[in-house]
């Protein structure tokens, strides 16, 4: 087990993997790519609303962290490349939905079969207990990013 005595210690062996670990991953997201001609940032989205289809632009916009603006240009190139669609909502004409097209939702399921096959594969060389301890970690993690980022919000608010 790591023993940190206090965080400078944390942040030194964190700032060596980091590098290793952003490396990893952009090069697995290349892989996962490759041959689809999809940016990762539209690949985002398109995972997105394989989760949660019927977004509204402002809630998809909150999902990929994008300003609204940005994410309506993303939506447009989406919608130019036949993967997304925009249809009025039925209760609201004023509010816009995104819903992903056939070709979308079959893009998105052969990422995500990418994916489940590197993560299988991680998953097959931990341990049961490292892989409970990696799925915890990474939730405190992102946890504390969220809090750090409504924390900058809120101060930012204030002036």
């Amino acid at each position: 087990m790591l023993d940190f005595k206090n965080a400078e210690d944390f942040t030194k062996v964190f700032q060596e993997i980091f590098p290793k670990l952003m490396h990893y991953l952009e090069t697995e997201e290349i892989k996962e790519l490759s041959g689809l001609n999809i940016t990762p940032g539209q690949i985002n989205a398109l995972l997105i609303l394989h989760l949660h289809n019927g977004l509204t632009m402002g809630e998809l916009s909150a999902e990929i962290y994008l300003a609204e603006s940005a994410a309506t240009r993303l939506v447009d190139r989406l919608v130019k490349m036949n993967l997304v669609k925009r249809k009025g909502d039925i209760k609201d004409r004023r509010v816009v939905r995104v819903y992903l097209t056939s070709y979308g939702l079959q893009l998105a399921n052969l990422v995500f079969e990418r994916r489940k096959h590197r993560f299988d594969n991680l998953a097959a060389r931990l341990l049961p207990e490292e892989r409970e301890m990696l799925v915890l970690s990474v939730k405190a993690v992102l946890r504390v990013f969220e809090e750090l980022e409504t924390e900058a919000l809120m101060n930012t608010d204030d002036n």
